[in-house]
């Protein structure tokens, strides 16, 4: 048993470093491991898995909606990163430049895409002409590399692999519906299938993206009472088409600019799953995003006939959902430990007395409740426990999220907050983005966004006092 307790004992509780304990879950989890180029990981079997879930029920989540996958190059030459201004200045702190082609310096500098939006622009000036060639509606799957200076596994790292999606319409109102459907979506998909309550908003002028016109944002809250920005999606207005020249030949056959946007999530999402369901003997998935669903542990596997029940309940089961035995010569304690570890929803305990009673022992990851299911109704009482957990787990991040949001009518409400407690912090804002960086120099709190759902809390800015204009949700985050 030393070595089962062993397994567990390598996390950091939660409570004592949340930090620790979430690289300490990463790495015991399998999930990446570090590379010899710093700020950089491999994204082992079990992290991939999750991402390529994440990725195949994105991806018919945006077809359902029109998007077409393309795939544009990793380079973009200098000249053209440089056509649009505020874009270019906002990313030239984590541009890496090719400078040379085998051995000869290059005549341009080349960067390796922070995020593709001047490549579409440069493909759409030449694909479209016409109103009858838009919308344009698509998205593509890569890596892209920004040259982070601290980096976290997940969260921050100088490659990821994300979707981004970029898009043209003929008019301005078409680019807001593409714009906030996209935010839909995204919204949907955390909580539907990551379990991930989320707030939708729009980001302040400050913080929205470089060269955008508005920028909206879902913001997911962790366990340690911080955001997470899970899913942005950005309308461009026509400011990127005039520096392109975007232009098309309008039905009354005079020429007009283009309205685009772009969206994007990532392998963020990850890290988000980890620090909203996670706890101290490893992760906890959502039954609709993890790889193995149940994992079938035969009990004194030696003894005959114990692997073949385990190998043929598997078959049953393999029809309704993804699982796997086993079968390795750990114990089972050690297989147990390994199997919370990783997050698998649920374990079937299977050994020769449960043969001899016709019954098998389900225990839910997430609740640790144990139940003896017979055999017969197990693949029936399999998918009603996935279904269960699957909403059991929205329901206490939504509760935990509801918990830890809180309202500051003045200053000091605020700081007491922030010193005494945690999570998001709806009060007033003024609009000034001078008072917006005071908070954040004074507090370390930002604007995570101004949603949808306004509420007037008080009419007075929380930090000056001047007449307020919007609601916000401020917070400290990831």
């Amino acid at each position: 048993m030393a070595k089962d307790k062993k397994l567990v004992e390598q996390i950091t509780s939660m409570e004592e470093d949340f930090a620790q304990w979430y690289t300490d879950v990463v790495l015991k989890a399998e999930l990446i491991d570090y590379t010899s180029v710093k700020g950089c990981m491999v994204l082992k079997p079990a992290g991939y898995a999750i991402w390529e879930n994440i990725q195949r029920q994105l991806d018919d989540r945006f077809k359902e909606t029109g998007v077409e996958n393309v795939y544009l190059p990793m380079f973009i030459p200098e000249s053209l990163l440089q056509k649009e201004k505020d874009h270019v200045e906002g990313f030239a702190p984590e541009v890496a430049w090719v400078t040379h082609g085998g051995l000869n310096p290059l005549q341009e500098r080349i960067c390796v895409r922070p995020t593709s939006e001047t490549l579409f622009c440069d493909f759409y000036s030449k694909e479209v002409e016409s109103y009858r060639d838009l919308p344009k509606v698509y998205n593509q799957w890569c890596s892209v590399v920004r040259w982070e200076k601290e980096t976290r596994p997940f969260l921050r790292s100088r490659e990821f692999l994300w979707q981004e999606g970029h898009t043209a319409h003929a008019t301005a109102e078409e680019a807001e519906e593409r714009t906030i459907q996209m935010l839909n979506v995204y919204a949907d998909f955390c909580e539907q299938v990551l379990a991930m309550p989320v707030i939708k908003g729009r980001k302040t002028d400050k913080e929205k993206f470089a060269g955008a016109e508005a920028t909206y944002t879902i913001e997911a809250l962790m366990h340690d009472g911080k955001a997470l920005q899970s899913g942005t999606s950005h309308n461009f207005g026509d400011g990127f088409a005039r520096a392109f020249n975007i232009q098309y030949t309008d039905s009354d056959n005079k020429l007009q600019y283009v309205h685009q946007t772009s969206w994007g999530m990532s392998t963020r999402l990850i890290g988000g799953i980890i620090m909203v369901h996670g706890d101290d003997s490893g992760l906890v998935l959502p039954p609709r995003i993890a790889p193995v669903q149940v994992m079938i542990v035969p009990i004194m596997q030696k003894k005959e006939g114990v692997l073949e029940k385990a190998d043929e309940l598997m078959k049953t089961l393999s029809k309704s959902c993804r699982v796997k035995v086993d079968a390795s010569d750990k114990n089972p304690g050690y297989k147990f430990a390994e199997q919370e570890m990783r997050g698998i929803p649920l374990r079937v305990e299977v050994g020769p007395k449960d043969i001899e009673a016709g019954q098998a022992v389900v225990v839910r990851r997430d609740t640790r409740e144990k139940i003896t299911v017979a055999f017969e109704e197990l693949e029936a009482k399999i998918a009603e426990l996935l279904e269960t957990i699957q909403n059991d787990m929205l329901e206490r991040a939504r509760k935990h999220r509801n918990d830890n949001t809180h309202v500051a009518k003045d200053w000091n409400e605020f700081t007491d907050i922030l010193e005494k407690k945690q999570g998001f912090i709806k009060a007033m804002w003024c609009g000034e983005e001078s008072c917006e960086i005071a908070i954040k120099e004074e507090t370390g709190a930002t604007t995570r966004c101004m949603p949808f759902d306004q509420e007037e809390i008080s009419n007075v800015c929380v930090h000056c006092g001047k007449p307020a204009k919007k609601m916000v949700y401020f917070g400290k985050a990831y």
